[in-house]
């Protein structure tokens, strides 16, 4: 996030590789709106729909 958005998929593969489900990855995302604000983390589900979508785990 916040203009790393190659970092974030790495780290959402990594995480996912690691045994993270969707739903842990949502909320991890949900979390960091206090943090880094709504609009950057819109952009963070973005990115982690694209790597969701990629490697087939969400239709």
């Amino acid at each position: 996030m916040l203009r790393k958005p190659n970092q974030l998929r790495h780290h959402i593969e990594g995480a996912l590789n690691n045994g993270c489900s969707v739903d842990e990855i949502r909320g991890i995302l949900l979390q960091t709106a206090v943090y880094c604000g709504l609009p950057a983390t819109g952009e963070g589900f973005s990115v982690a729909e694209e790597v969701l979508r990629e490697l087939a785990l969400i239709g």
